[in-house]
């Protein structure tokens, strides 16, 4: 271990841009062994290791790097495997630059471990080795129902699964992932992968009711009825606007409508034809990882151009920087500084431009985050035949929650308490329905957590 004097940081190989637009095949290359090795040999080992704190599941990254390092596969693919529910997924979308990677101690100067790219490495190289995660079987006679699939429902019911505990899991799309099936594009994350994991989960047990929205094509009594405890892990789905003038029009869309209608396109499912953009002019509102997904989409779909506007510099984007400079590597142009103010519409009524204004930062507001300030007279337009926005999202308010005594906030967000549990005893909550729209990991986290906290209260 401690070679990081003599071994230079490597990322993994990408794609050539003129080759990876062509396609939605992922743009990464999985380490060869030998780099992955050597990667792993240049972390010092910390005493008190930064990114095992800095990450939200407290992966074991110094011991599976020194496993990988020592070439014992098997061992980093157990301890990957322990505390997180699909690594092969973290590896390839956790906004590693700003957990993990972002406090290795060798990002002072040496360039941080690789940290994401081996965690994809132990476990795909794990699976064509023919390693697994280990489940004992049902061996109890408890029964959970999981409400969603996606990154909360699936970790939950994996933990669950773990104990023992028999899991039915409810899913109002047509295939398991939520957010990973439909809202991630395949260049980042191939859904073989997905399907890969839900498959061993139901050969551990895991039963998926595809096509089921509760409360639509069941009942919540009737789920309720059968099973011993709830989880809810629906998401947040409901997309935000900016409240401008215009944004209704018929070329104005939300992004996740326009990422699921591609992926249903990929799929080789029926979509919605409006959302073929070739040889159009497209422009993407927001500054975050979804915005980045929507632009290098569009990218791929052939539009004529693709414009981001965000009100920020690059370095204030709230994504991960990786994928940023993956969009610019792609063709994408970047108007920063500027803040839309209104969606200007032709004589037919849809958005021919957006009305921007330039902005500045200024003072810091009590996050330390510099405030946005307006700057008078400056508005210019931008040619657009498509409008997205990509703005977050908040959380949809199911009927049944409040039908069942389930408490939200302001926002809409599921109240729990320190367990997981709402409102209402023996039903569980996680993920963006209970803090809002945020990352895989995290809903990954509640998902494990009340997992556990169900399990002390089932088997007690």
């Amino acid at each position: 271990m401690r070679n990081f004097l003599t071994v230079s940081r490597i990322d993994p190989t990408k794609r050539l841009v003129v080759e990876r637009t062509k396609d939605f095949g992922e743009i990464y290359e999985v380490f060869p062994k030998e780099d992955a090795s050597s990667q792993s040999d240049r972390c010092i080992q910390c005493g008190d290791p930064f990114c095992l704190n800095k990450c939200p599941l407290h992966n074991y990254v110094p011991q599976w790097l020194k496993a990988v390092a020592e070439k014992d596969l098997e061992f980093a693919f157990n301890l990957s495997n322990e505390p997180s529910p699909f690594p092969e997924v973290m590896g390839r979308v956790c906004p590693h630059d700003r957990l993990c990677e972002g406090d290795c101690t060798l990002n002072d100067g040496h360039g941080a471990i690789t940290i994401g790219s081996i965690e994809t490495f132990i476990n795909e190289e794990g699976f064509k080795a023919g390693l697994s995660p280990k489940f004992p079987g049902i061996t109890t006679d408890k029964k959970v129902a999981i409400i969603g699939s996606g990154p909360a429902g699936l970790s939950a019911a994996t933990y669950l699964l773990r104990a023992g505990i028999a899991v039915t899991v409810y899913e109002r799309d047509d295939r398991a992932g939520g957010l990973m099936t439909y809202g991630i594009p395949n260049f980042k994350l191939d859904k073989k992968v997905i399907e890969r994991r839900v498959n061993i989960l139901k050969d551990a047990g895991m039963e998926l009711v595809t096509n089921c929205e509760v409360g639509k094509d069941i009942t919540f009594d009737e789920m309720a009825n059968k099973h011993d405890a709830i989880f809810i892990g629906v998401g947040a789905t409901k997309a935000k606007g900016a409240r401008l003038s215009g944004e209704k029009a018929d070329n104005v869309y939300m992004s996740m409508q326009y990422l699921t209608a591609i992926q249903r396109k990929n799929f080789g499912l029926k979509y919605d034809k409006q959302f073929d953009f070739k040889d159009q002019d497209v422009v993407v509102i927001g500054g975050g990882d979804t915005a980045m997904d929507c632009v290098r989409t569009a990218k791929r779909e052939g539009a004529k151009s693709v414009t981001c506007l965000y009100r920020r510099d690059a370095h204030n984007m709230p994504g991960s920087q990786k994928e940023y400079k993956n969009a610019m590597e792609e063709g994408v142009d970047f108007t920063f500084y500027a803040s839309p103010k209104e969606i200007v519409l032709g004589e037919n009524g849809k958005a021919v431009s957006v009305e921007m204004i330039k902005t500045v930062l200024g003072a810091k507001d009590e996050s330390g985050r510099q405030r946005m300030e307006e700057v008078s007279g400056s508005e210019f337009k931008v040619k657009a035949d498509v409008v997205i926005m990509a703005l977050g999202f908040d959380p949809e308010v199911p009927s049944f929650l409040a039908e069942n005594g389930i408490e939200t906030n302001e926002w809409g967000g599921v109240v729990v308490n320190d367990d997981y549990e709402t409102t209402t005893s023996g039903i569980y909550a996680g993920g963006d329905c209970y803090r809002g729209a945020d990352l895989v990991v995290t809903a990954a986290l509640d998902g494990r957590e009340a997992a556990r906290k169900m399990i002390k209260s089932l088997l007690k």
